[in-house]
This record gives C-alpha cells, sequence and structure tokens, in this order.
C-alpha cells in the first residue's frame, strides 16, 4: 500500500505563512532577535495560535525566515535568467546577494541561537547560492560578455568579505560599487 501524496497547503494558509515570514523578518530587523512570537503574531494580525500552526517554535520560525530568503534569492536567479541579457541578470543578482548579506547580518544572532545551530542551514544555503551563481556566470560566459578564469563563488565571497571587513554603515554601498567593480574585472575587452 503506498502512502498518500501530502496535500498541497490551502492557498489561504500559504498567504498566512509567507505574510507571517514577511513580518518575522522585519521584527527581527527592527526590533532585534529577541522579540517575541506572541509580537510577531500580533504586527502580523494573526492569533497566536495561527503562528504556531506554522511555525510551532522559535527556531522554526528563525529557520523558516531564512530559508524563505535563500529560496527567494535562488528563484531570483531563474527569472532574471529568464527576463534578462545575461550580463545584466548577473549584475541584478549580485545587487539581490548584497541585499540578502544585511538580512543574514540582521539575522545572525537569530540563527545562531537556533537549538541546532546555524551550519547545518547555511550548508544547504551555500548549495544554493552555488547554483545560482554559477547558471547566471555560466551563462554571461557563453553570451561573450565576461570571462570566468575563477571560481564564479569568488564573486559572492568579495561582497561577504566587504560587508565583513566594512561592516559599518556605508558597506552596503561599497558593495554595491564593488559588484560593478567585480564585473569589470570579468569583462571581455
Amino acid at each position: 500500500m503506498s502512502a498518500a501524496a501530502p496535500r498541497k497547503p490551502r492557498a489561504d494558509a500559504q498567504r498566512n505563512r509567507m505574510h507571517l515570514l514577511a513580518v518575522a523578518k522585519a521584527a527581527f530587523a527592527g526590533k532585534g532577535p529577541d522579540v517575541s512570537l506572541d509580537e510577531i503574531a500580533r504586527m502580523a494580525g494573526v492569533g497566536i495560535g495561527t503562528l504556531y500552526r506554522h511555525f510551532p517554535t522559535r527556531d522554526a520560525l528563525v529557520e523558516g525566515v531564512y530559508r524563505n530568503e535563500m529560496l527567494g534569492l535562488a528563484e531570483a536567479a531563474d527569472r532574471l535568467a529568464q527576463s534578462e541579457p545575461p550580463l545584466a541578470a548577473l549584475r541584478e543578482w549580485l545587487l539581490l546577494f548584497v541585499e540578502h548579506i544585511a538580512t543574514k547580518q540582521i539575522m545572525a544572532t537569530a540563527l545562531n541561537s537556533l537549538v541546532c545551530g546555524p551550519s547545518s542551514l547555511q550548508a544547504a544555503s551555500a548549495d544554493h547560492m552555488t547554483r545560482a551563481i554559477t547558471g547566471l556566470t555560466d551563462r554571461a560566459v557563453a553570451s561573450g560578455d565576461i570571462r570566468m578564469d575563477l571560481d564564479p563563488v569568488d564573486l559572492l565571497r568579495a561582497l561577504v568579505g566587504v560587508a565583513t571587513v566594512a561592516a559599518g554603515p556605508e558597506w552596503q554601498n561599497s558593495a554595491r560599487q564593488l559588484v560593478d567593480i567585480l564585473l569589470a574585472g570579468v569583462r571581455v575587452s
């Protein structure tokens, strides 16, 4: 006897889940990692039972926010590859990656509070990011826009490095400028 496939969540339940993730991300950013789940539910305009139905623990909510960010970034790579020329798609995605770094910095304390620790969650996200950047750079190389004589992940490492070294209030501007510098460095003359 085969097991039945899991039911797809109802559309309203999926909307509630996505809304809770967006509100939780904003709450962690605005109020810090110790914001209460009651407050997140109140900010989302739902009862605490609705929050717990989707995220039975604080760890589940933190993990959900982070995974949602990762999936959104990975999906953006696919979307940009379909809608933009190769070099423009790569540039736009790298700029989105800068925003992701900012979110990760905001979430760092909450991620570090996970009972299992952030390492397994971050390892899974590294796979998504590697596939995304590799796909976009391969496309830009194939179009003749860039030469790629380095590991595509090095582009991401450079951006993370700016965020780590220059973690002051202007790091995001520096990282955005670095996107154009990096792309100028790999462009075909």
